[in-house]
């Protein structure tokens, strides 16, 4: 082993072993703390599943958290006693419930999600530009809206009151809504979520990495960059745009499923369109096509608001309260993003530039070389 395969190999394990005693140590300080790196791995997610959309297939979806709003509450009907209540034929053969388990509801979530993804894409297969972005932002509110009007005649969704007593996520008995003790280290119920997202964002990263350098992945990137072109060369736009939809909407899926086990409770609110744009903004602020710059992008922009939650309330108190707090906290967001997106405009941590290698061909300007 070379010096520098044992430099990587140590700063891997250093970065692991920061990662397994990260929220140990977080909850120290209670467990507040440990949500929010909760809901930044879960934003990763959602960031990493839009990224295959946006960054690789260069398709600009603004609705994307409808397939996070369908996960979540495909797993909350399915995990919950609320299907009970509302129709006397389950509550006949399930008196408590369906509560199944997650071996069903998940693959039954990222599929329903799937299948949504392709039903949005197929209709939007000839759109480009800002035509595309306005009918996925009119998916996402079609979605919210169904949801937050589902409460009658029948009762599916329960309106604008929201599903509770939503099941936590069990293995074989293994209960992670609930504190357990490991080698007399109590370890919290939001720790034990922390364990499951990471291993979540590890899988989904891999994933998306043998996607970008598979077949299917230069195809998108063939799309992205001239869909004339890739046409031309024998690829099937069609069905990579299919493809492309259903695959990042599989990942909005999974992480409403857990959103939906990790909050015991999901109304229509936490799906509005500015989920959407903040999810885009994680993918472009990071670097649009880039892993490593969408994960950072996800996780300043999941932690970015609760950081600046403590410069506003000094600022509010500084003006004898006449600046709503709340208010002044989206207003530091928004400068911070203008003022990255200004001195970074390809965003924090860029993928190479493409084409790089044929810029310079045997030392020569690119037009020189096809013109001797």
């Amino acid at each position: 082993m070379n010096s520098t395969q044992s430099k990587k190999l140590v700063t891997f394990l250093v970065v692991a072993a920061a990662l397994l005693v990260l929220p140990l140590i977080l909850q120290q300080g209670g467990n507040a703390w440990v949500r929010i790196v909760d809901m930044a791995l879960l934003y990763v997610l959602l960031a990493l599943g839009l990224n295959i959309v946006v960054g690789y297939a260069g398709l600009l979806d603004l609705g994307y958290v409808a397939f996070f709003a369908v996960g979540a509450y495909l797993f909350a009907l399915l995990g919950s006693p609320h299907l009970a209540d509302a129709f006397p034929w389950i509550a006949a053969q399930f008196p408590n419930g369906l509560h199944l388990p997650i071996w069903a509801i998940i693959p039954a979530a990222a599929a329903l999600a799937g299948f949504f993804g392709v039903v949005l894409g197929a209709p939007t297969l000839k759109l480009r530009g800002d035509y595309l972005a306005i009918v996925t932002l009119g998916f996402g509110e079609i979605i919210r809206v169904f949801l937050n009007n589902l409460d009658r005649p029948i009762n599916l969704t329960n309106g604008p009151k929201g599903i509770n007593q939503i099941d936590s996520m069990k293995f074989f008995g293994f209960d992670l809504g609930k504190p357990h003790e490991f080698f007399g280290i109590e370890v919290n119920s939001v720790s034990m979520y922390y364990y499951l997202f990471l291993v979540l964002v590890i899988v989904s990263v891999v994933i998306c990495h043998r996607l970008e350098n598979s077949r299917i992945g230069r195809a998108w990137m063939a799309i992205r960059e001239d869909e004339i072109a890739a046409k031309a060369m024998g690829i099937n736009t069609r069905n990579m745009k299919l493809l492309a939809f259903g695959m990042g909407a599989t990942f909005g899926g999974v992480s409403g499923s857990m959103f939906a086990a990790f909050q015991g409770f999901v109304s229509p609110e936490s799906f509005s369109l500015m989920e959407s744009v903040m999810i885009v903004a994680m993918v472009v602020l990071g670097g649009i096509g880039h892993l490593p710059g969408v994960i950072l992008g996800a996780l300043l922009l999941a932690a970015l608001p609760e950081v600046l939650r403590h410069v506003a309330g000094p600022l509010q108190a500084m003006t004898d309260g006449r600046l709503d707090s709340a208010i002044l906290r989206q207003l530091l967001i928004a400068l911070a993003m203008i003022t990255i997106m200004l001195m970074r405009p390809r965003g924090l941590w860029p993928s190479a530039e493409h084409g790089k290698s044929l810029n310079k061909v045997a030392g020569k300007d690119p037009i020189q070389s096809i013109n001797p």
